[in-house]
């Protein structure tokens, strides 16, 4: 009986020392991992309509990834919470997500083990309207809107040729509601304003050019008529301008991607007739009333404030009473000095110096000085102006373009003339050094940076009737 536990005991022992003696002795080979270049953090563009092929270079050691991995792409459509699933390598598709960005994951499997690594990417969808020019012109009192490509190719009337629908009458402003890179899904949009009382103005996809609805959508209880006169964006697909004549601010309360967010509320009561040239300032509005004559404000939220406002100096002119009826250019800063221009029956067109306090409590006009308008016989009752950020100022008369600076009174005739076509547009580059002028048929860019006098760098050709305004992606 004893040996027995003794034999037991000693075969315990010497597998014991045995597997002791082997411990380390394994050697361990790792599987080879799936190598994938260029699609990691990479953002592709993608066509909408167009094949997207994404094609990253794969390699695996001692083996064929082909055989030996699966591949899935993963593209997450956020207006739609899903995923689109795609299989095999590489990808390939018919690209019909839509514009904007979208994320995505590539799934590697390596069938040998099951393990699973993950690349994450993007994809930018794109169409055709994405970069480029939209023109809006009036033909013969017929509005188009036409589409230049970066080439400089017109697709003339491309809103009627792609809608089959006409658009309003009477046109007076392109303007491009677009969505700041943090606001996912919210609205890109064209409005096609256009003081038509029977059609009103349309709401156009910025990245399709297909009609959306029309523009008394924008309002929450939108008013019998809808005369537009000026708008203008505070951020993205915020915007507040004036509209019969009365001061309207888009509404922040919602969700950027909600349908509400941006739209209009009831109009800013008082009793006052608002210019179209007026200026957001970071804490108040300031504008001219046509109806008092007079220069008005209005708080940081809109509320009419009138001319509840201290003046400097009246022996100048009374910003509360200014005397002069027809208000053609005003594009005041929201510091330091400004100027208004008013056209009167007599013919004769004056200049207004001035700067206000306006962020503080005590709220402040100073006139400066008011004075005939040294380009005053140049000037048309239609002219088109604009301003840059250094104050100097561009006006049309017939067709020729004029430069203009208050501070010296100096006053410059550009060099390009038009060959006696009239100048139906203006609009000057955010940096001042292109100005884009408009006549029948053709859309030029001169050069008006400092030293240069407004020689011709750009034309497009083949615009259907007079330019309006121009919005450029």
């Amino acid at each position: 009986m004893n040996f027995k536990y003794i034999f037991i005991l000693a075969i315990t022992v010497l597998f014991y020392t045995s597997c002791k003696k082997d411990l380390g002795n394994y050697s361990y080979s790792p599987p080879s991992v799936p190598v994938v270049e260029g699609v990691a953090n990479v953002n592709f563009p993608a066509l909408t309509g167009d094949t997207l092929v994404i094609k990253p270079k794969i390699s695996l050691e001692d083996a064929d990834p082909m055989k030996d991995l699966n591949f899935e792409w993963r593209i997450f459509v956020l207006e739609e919470l899903k995923e689109i699933v795609y299989t095999g390598y590489p990808l390939k598709m018919l690209y019909g997500l839509g514009p904007g960005e979208r994320a995505g994951t590539l799934v590697v499997t390596d069938k040998r083990n099951g393990l699973i690594y993950k690349f994450k990417f993007k994809v930018t969808g794109t169409t055709q309207f994405s970069t480029g020019s939209v023109v809006l012109s009036s033909d013969g009192g017929v509005t188009k809107l036409s589409f230049v490509k970066p080439d400089n190719t017109v697709l003339p009337n491309i809103y009627q040729n792609l809608n089959n629908l006409s658009l309003a009458g009477n046109p007076v402003q392109l303007y491009y509601s677009k969505p700041l890179p943090f606001q996912l899904l919210s609205k890109e949009e064209y409005w096609v304003l256009c003081n038509d009382e029977v059609k009103g103005s349309t709401i156009v996809d910025a990245n399709t050019l297909l009609h959306k609805d029309n523009f008394k959508s924008q309002f929450f209880l939108p008013p019998a008529m809808v005369s537009p006169g000026y708008i203008e964006p505070v951020m993205g697909t915020i915007s507040n301008g004036v509209i019969n004549n009365k001061l309207y601010i888009g509404i922040t309360s919602t969700a950027p991607f909600a349908p509400d967010y941006g739209k209009f509320a009831n109009e800013q009561n008082g009793d006052y007739q608002l210019s179209s040239f007026f200026t957001h300032g970071s804490s108040f509005y300031f504008g001219f009333d046509k109806k008092a004559k007079a220069f008005v404000i209005f708080g940081g939220d809109g509320s009419y404030l009138g001319t509840t406002y201290l003046v400097k100096e009246t022996s100048i002119f009374n910003p509360k009473s200014i005397g002069l009826q027809n208000l053609i250019f005003m594009k005041a800063g929201e510091s330091g000095t400004s100027y208004a221009y008013f056209k009167e029956a007599e013919g004769n067109t004056y200049e207004l110096k001035f700067s206000y306090k306006l962020t503080g409590t005590d709220k402040e006009i100073i006139p400066e000085h008011k004075r005939l308008f040294k380009g005053s016989s140049s000037v048309n009752a239609d002219s088109k102006w604009v301003r840059n950020n250094l104050n100097v100022f561009y006006f049309s008369s017939n067709d020729k373009i004029w430069r203009y600076n208050p501070v010296n009174e100096s006053l410059t005739e550009l060099e390009t003339s038009f060959s006696g076509k009239k100048v139906t547009m203006l609009k000057i580059s955010a940096d001042g050094n292109t100005l884009s002028a408009g006549v029948n048929g053709f859309v030029y860019t001169l050069d008006v940076t400092v030293g240069k006098n407004g020689n011709i760098t750009n034309t497009i050709s083949g615009i259907p009737g007079e330019p309006v305004d121009l919005v450029i992606r």
